[in-house]
């Protein structure tokens, strides 16, 4: 008799947070690399400030909101990779030989990258504290960011788990993560959209998803309550969550015919 698919969930979710916490070259790179990457940013680029129509006096509070996307994506590929190296192992056709069901094999690998992403978003969140930035948005809007960091893990975890699917190859997530790296570079990462001055980049930062997630988290943090940022922030991440849970739940499918 199957295990009830809750039990499912928790078990595999766990296999998934604990093989994080036990690689250091998975679980630490997601939470220091954003943040090194902030400090230099933040160093190199505070001249920015001065900008006409800059949204604020303080580089590092605007930079702020990057290492949450940043940290999703490191999530991504690792999660994608520890899955890819399941397949290639066989764990993942012995498994589809148990009684666990395929919507708990998937809501478990998901499951783990929330819990994860959740970790990280509170290290961001105490790292900006403790260098001086004060959250727009007060408790509640660090509360909403919390929210908002988890339903960007799932959407950045239902497309790392479509890629493991399709791909089967740890080698080939890995060597997948310059390319959506550069969706970052193209964002509004560094500069406010409206002020942007070459013209064919700002327009690609207007079409990046990427830009409207980061400036989501950005209002929390410098604005306060911005409800158009707000909106496109929640509605572009649960867009991107809904399609690659459904091509994620479409590849496991194939994946599992296969096996």
């Amino acid at each position: 008799m199957s295990s009830p698919l809750l039990t499912q969930v928790g078990a595999l979710a766990q296999r998934s947070v604990v093989r994080t916490a036990r690689q250091p070259a998975s679980a630490i790179p997601p939470l220091v690399f954003p943040v090194l990457l902030l400090l230099v940013n933040s160093g190199g680029l505070k001249a920015s400030t001065l900008l006409p129509g800059f949204p604020t006096d303080s580089f590092l509070a605007f930079a702020l909101a990057v290492p949450f996307i940043q940290g999703a994506l490191f999530s991504m590929v690792n999660a994608g990779t520890d899955l890819a190296r399941d397949i290639q192992t066989g764990f993942f056709s012995r498994l589809s030989l148990t009684p666990v069901r395929g919507s708990a094999l998937l809501a478990g690998q998901i499951t783990g990258i929330v819990v994860l992403g959740i970790v990280q978003a509170v290290f961001y969140i105490s790292v900006g504290l403790v260098l001086g930035v004060r959250f727009a948005a007060g408790p509640a809007g660090i509360a909403l960011l919390l929210v908002y960091a988890a339903l960007v893990a799932i959407a950045f975890g239902g497309l790392g788990s479509f890629l493991a699917l399709r791909l089967g190859s740890s080698e080939s997530i890995q060597g997948l993560f310059p390319a959506l790296f550069v969706f970052l570079f193209i964002s509004s990462m560094n500069t406010p959209r409206d002020l942007i001055a070459v013209s064919w980049f700002r327009f690609l930062a207007t079409i990046n998803p990427v830009s409207y997630l980061i400036e989501c988290v950005r209002s929390l943090i410098i604005t306060g309550w911005d409800t158009r940022a707000l909106v496109l922030g929640f509605g572009f991440a649960t867009l991107i969550a809904i399609a690659s849970l459904g091509a994620a739940s479409w590849a496991l499918g194939r994946r599992m015919e296969r096996t």
